[in-house]
């Protein structure tokens, strides 16, 4: 494309959003309303603790796997993604084999187990055979700082979308659009726990497969169906040639940035494995046979929406092409909404519509995964800091529920602060880090509690502090944050790790200091009390 046909182009398409704005925001608004009626709807069948935190287990596996994958498939998945394809090609697609890829490690290793062991949050589990109070903490802390993580992305790409419908240019309005979010997802929680929260990820899953279907199925339209021609056109309009199909234009060009590969796949592997929201999802179905049989489903669904992203990605390569895509956002996250404009017309009613359905399913998206994402951290502070260790196991189910609205309010205000610094950032690479954080701190606690006889509760504390604290230094003093011009501080240098995800050490470091832990530990496991979770871990015996 000519710089002139570009400018035009651009021009044009701002135009078209202007004119057809109301529209678009009254699509929108219809949207927004309608997942709020839906949460209302169901906060008023929210009666007790039970139903708060796990939905009163009474969703079946069909609807759990369909929610999981509301949950799962997140801004990082349709905006990030598309988004890091459009610009990076092959190295680009590695989110979506990672993404899906992760399920295994949680289907064969966690999700019947941990459902048949714990009753609500992840800290139950890790506290079966350990001292309680020093291990529930632990297991809050880490819930809450991978949440937070998590919750980064999610804002970014909000900020980014709405800002792109509304013609906002400004960061104090991006600014506020992530507060926007923030409250939102405050009522979803507070007023429709987890009930409220699973049947908007239903919803938006259903939503957010069939506007990714139509859309692969506009962008193979274009090219006769023929998925040579899109991927030959994509390399061409890249301005990389060839090397835009092949690994290494993000990933390869020097030893650090191949490190960074390896040390990214990691993290997208074993992360999903120790998303806290993830894992109360097992608790909403009322056997470990059914949490099983909505991975399953899950995992259909997840793949079958990650092998349309391909087409998204590369389709907005051959369409929209870098510069235009860059111009909107410079790290790729508008272009799957640019892609909606073309598909339907730039400048005409039909690109408004696609734009404003399209964006409002992502916002939904958005949603339902910050709700999910605040559920488990709030579920975390009230049930395993709150109750078992500042009441100490006496406070009421009334008591708990209070905590957890309370904590839900606090963690959006963070939230809030942390995702208008982080706006500008590829939402892909902010939920890269979560899975880091998530597989470092989580994960060998996890695998350690439900398969190790000699783990104690010094390996638990060495491994979950271990595994967050050194993930979180690292990124803190990597590239992401600061020293480039697409870190969150980029005027500033303080990155002396070269590595842009931390996986590649924090992970292992996890795993190593829980085994130390232990060994050196004085305490003598109980051995009784890990035959008992081995048991009910396996059969389901005595499970809630």
């Amino acid at each position: 494309m000519s710089a002139a046909a570009h400018s035009s182009s651009l021009v044009l398409a701002a135009s078209s959003t202007t004119e057809h704005r109301p529209l678009i925001i009254s699509l929108f608004a219809v949207f927004v309303a309608a997942t709020l009626a839906i949460t209302v709807w169901a906060g008023r069948q929210t009666k007790s603790a039970s139903d708060f935190y796990a939905g009163g287990r009474q969703f079946t596996a069909f609807q759990n796997g369909l929610a999981v994958s509301g949950d799962y498939m997140s801004a990082a998945s349709f905006l990030g993604i598309a988004g890091a394809i459009a610009l990076f090609g092959y190295d680009g697609f590695l989110y979506s084999i990672g993404f899906l890829v992760a399920w295994l490690v949680a289907l064969l290793l966690v999700a019947e187990p941990l459902r048949n062991s714990g009753r609500y949050t992840m800290g139950d589990v890790l506290a079966y055979r350990m001292r309680q109070r020093p291990v529930r903490t632990a297991a809050g802390v880490s819930t809450i700082v991978v949440s937070i993580f998590y919750l980064l992305a999610q804002m970014a790409g909000a900020g980014v979308l709405v800002a792109l419908l509304l013609g906002i240019t400004g960061d104090t309005g991006k600014i506020l659009i992530v507060a926007l979010v923030g409250v939102l997802m405050i009522l979803y929680v507070t007023i429709g726990g987890m009930k409220g929260t699973t049947w908007v990820q239903m919803v938006k899953a259903v939503l957010l497969i069939a506007g990714a279907l139509l859309m692969t199925f506009m962008v193979l339209w274009k090219f006769d169906f023929n998925v040579s021609d899109l991927l030959g056109t994509a390399a061409e309009k890249s301005g990389h040639g060839k090397a835009f199909l092949e690994p290494g234009l993000k990933y390869g060009a020097t030893g650090v940035s191949k490190l960074d590969f390896i040390s990214l796949g990691i993290a997208l592997v074993l992360g999903t494995a120790g998303l806290p929201h993830i894992l109360i999802r097992f608790y909403t179905v009322p056997t470990a046979k059914a949490a099983r049989k909505s991975v399953n489903w899950a995992i259909g669904i997840i793949g079958a929406f990650y092998l349309m992203t391909i087409a998204l990605g590369f389709g907005a390569a051959a369409l929209i092409g870098p510069h235009e895509i860059k111009a909107k956002n410079p790290a790729g996250n508008a272009a799957a909404p640019q892609l909606a404009e073309y598909l339907g017309g730039v400048g005409t009613t039909g690109g408004a519509v696609l734009l404003a359905v399209i964006s409002a399913v992502a916002f939904a998206t958005i949603l339902a995964v910050v709700a999910g994402l605040t559920l488990a951290s709030s579920s975390s502070f009230a049930h395993d800091i709150y109750a078992n260790v500042i009441r100490r196991g006496k406070a009421t189910e009334k008591e708990e529920m209070r905590a957890a609205r309370w904590a839900t309010v606090a963690i959006g205000i963070v939230s809030i602060a942390l995702g208008a610094m982080a706006r500008d950032l590829n939402v892909a690479g902010l939920v890269a880090l979560a899975f880091a954080v998530a597989a470092s701190a989580n994960l060998p606690t996890i695998l350690y509690s439900l398969f190790w006889k000699r783990f104690t509760t010094q390996g638990a504390l060495w491994s979950i502090y271990g595994g967050l604290a050194s993930s979180v230094v690292l990124v803190l003093f990597s590239p992401v944050v600061s020293g480039k011009a697409s870190s969150m501080f980029p005027d500033v240098d303080f990155a002396w790790f070269p590595l842009e995800n931390p996986g590649l050490i924090s992970i292992p470091l996890g795993f190593l200091l829980g085994w130390i832990g232990s060994v050196v530990s004085k305490e003598e496991p109980d051995t009784d009390k890990y035959a008992e979770l081995e048991v009910k871990s396996l059969t389901g015996t005595g499970a809630h």
